[in-house]
């Protein structure tokens, strides 16, 4: 490779960052995200989500649905410029039900930010997905939101994220006041006051005066009793908190912490920049012939979603691919690792939520949008030069399962059409039933919202109603052996054998009690909670 592309591959990943934010519903994760893509500069004005009819809907919220309820059920991945960085925005699903459609997304991103209401603290998805981002061994930068209400003593809230999620924490910055004496925070590394001035809805960047911490004006503009309270918390903080680690960081052992209110923009900038001070660059990935490179010469990337209709004019299907390594340029010919024929990547797209735009190259750590003509499945591999695989995306045991059904014949190539399209893109697992003779299609979710949003969207994408009939079983395993391993088992009872997606022998049990005996009945079966990959190697 001529040195002059080695230097700009090198120079690209230098300045490239991406994240993926992770929270509990509700939290305002969608309201950070907009706010974020404000000070980038991608969009003029946010878009809360429960704002008034008249402001405009969330960007990141694409799918009719999603704006209707006000909630996140689909990743989106948003792209912008700051301060020379080209930053890769991976917004997940805030919505339980959608954790897999999460984990996908994860599996893309080289940092999260775990984003925390100030007045609930830990909330039971965030602990769910903090678990996922150790799996990873993810760096963690947590934005403690909603400064603007009353909320929980900023020290209580650090002291909950180290006794429970087991890490150090380090306040980068500082809340003065909270609720309606929220009035900035203190930049510790810098050593200066924030002071924001307060704009309707923070539809607008949000103008602040900078103080420094020993300025004899501070109590012109800082209310007496904020600012001394403000001196005796930063007391304690100095006397019990540890220093700050930047290698911890990027273990995933420390998180930096920044207080702030994503809806009055408060403390959102001063939280951007930091996070480029010390977010990780792309890093090397695991692969089948090691761990490669961002700087490896040669073209590689992984598909980590696939989305159906994300514009309904054109009824498209776009694969979502993070580039590991070397220059992607538009046109090229690539190797498909899973079914070894050559792919030519035309008409390549750069994201921003439903919105896109053709792209000439890009680079380790951008996400580009494929036109996926039924080539791609979750976890595919593609690549140039030497073959090599990434690992896999594995899916996870649903908990609830229904027969979906056409009462309508005459719509059956549309059925078809849009279960196809919907499994391929992970929105559900969908299996079959091992006989023959019951043909319907079997929903396989984490939660009910999924069932709606396949509903949903055969409904408005594919003009199809359905029903559904709940099926009375709560865990799936995978059958480690195959077809031949269910024969020799013969029969068991309180279950129902399916296929997946690959086809593969899949057990659904009644509950955790049928699951223990079917083990002491059967010992000689080994069951999985989680299905081998389809597509790349499987993780370790």
């Amino acid at each position: 490779m001529p040195a002059e592309i080695q230097t700009e591959i090198q120079e690209a990943v230098e300045s490239r960052r991406n994240f993926a934010i992770i929270s509990h519903p509700d939290a305002g994760k969608t309201t950070l995200t907009e706010k974020l893509l404000l000070y980038g500069g991608a969009i003029h004005e946010a878009g809360a989500v429960k704002a008034r009819r008249a402001q405009r809907k969330a960007t990141s919220d694409w799918m009719e649905m999603e704006q209707q309820r006000g909630i996140s059920i689909t990743s989106t991945v948003l792209q912008f410029l700051y301060q020379g960085f080209q930053i890769n925005l991976l917004d997940t699903p805030g919505h339980q039900d959608f954790s897999e459609d999460t984990y996908r997304t994860l599996a893309a991103a080289d940092n999260a930010v775990m984003l925390i209401d100030a007045a609930k603290g830990l909330e039971p998805q965030t602990r769910k997905l903090f678990q996922v981002c150790q799996m990873r061994s993810l760096p963690i930068f947590t934005f403690v939101n909603k400064l603007d209400r009353p909320g929980r003593e900023a020290l209580e809230l650090l002291d909950e994220i180290e006794q429970e999620l087991g890490m150090q924490t380090y306040a980068v910055n500082w809340p003065i006041g909270m609720g309606d004496r929220f009035q900035g925070v203190f930049d510790r590394v810098h050593r200066q006051i924030h002071l924001f001035e307060r704009r309707a809805h923070g539809s607008k960047a949000a103008q602040d005066t900078v103080i420094d911490l020993g300025d004899p004006r501070i109590e012109e503009f800082l209310d007496q009793e904020l600012y001394y309270q403000l001196k005796e918390e930063l007391e304690i903080l100095e006397e019990i908190a540890a220093d700050f680690d930047l290698e911890q960081v990027h273990a995933g052992k420390m998180t930096p912490v920044f207080f702030g209110s994503a809806m009055t923009n408060f403390g959102v900038e001063l939280f951007l920049k930091s996070f480029l001070d010390y977010a990780l660059k792309p890093e090397s990935r695991k692969s089948s012939q090691g761990n490669i490179e961002p700087t490896y010469p040669d073209f590689t990337g992984f598909v980590f979603k696939l989305q159906a209709n994300m514009d309904p004019k054109h009824r498209d299907r776009v694969a979502f691919v993070r580039v590991c390594t070397g220059k992607f340029e538009k046109d090229m010919t690539v190797k498909h690792a899973r079914t070894g024929k050559a792919v030519r990547l035309y008409r390549p797209e750069k994201l921003f939520a439903q919105g896109r735009e053709s792209l000439d190259v890009a680079y380790p750590g951008d996400v580009i949008g494929l036109n996926n003509p039924g080539v791609f499945a979750i976890g595919d591999t593609i690549y140039n030069g030497k073959k090599l695989e990434y690992e896999g995306i594995p899916c996870f045991s649903p908990e609830i399962f229904a027969y979906i059904k056409n009462p309508n014949p005459s719509k059956f190539k549309q059925f078809q059409k849009g279960i196809t399209e919907l499994r391929e893109e992970g929105a559900i697992q969908i299996m079959y039933s091992a006989d023959e003779f019951k043909r319907d299609p079997i929903l396989a979710a984490v939660g009910q919202l999924q069932f709606e949003v396949v509903q949903f969207r055969l409904r408005n994408e594919y003009n199809v109603e359905t029903t559904l009939e709940p099926l009375s079983f709560s865990l799936a395993r995978w059958v480690a052996g195959g077809w031949e391993a269910v024969e020799k088992a013969g029969r068991v009872f309180n279950t129902m054998t399916v296929k997946d997606n690959w086809g593969r022998p899949v057990l659904l049990i009644r509950n955790e009690w049928n699951l223990g005996q079917i083990m002491a009945d059967h010992p000689e079966l080994k069951l999985n909670s989680t299905a081998p990959v389809g597509a790349g190697i499987q993780p370790d």
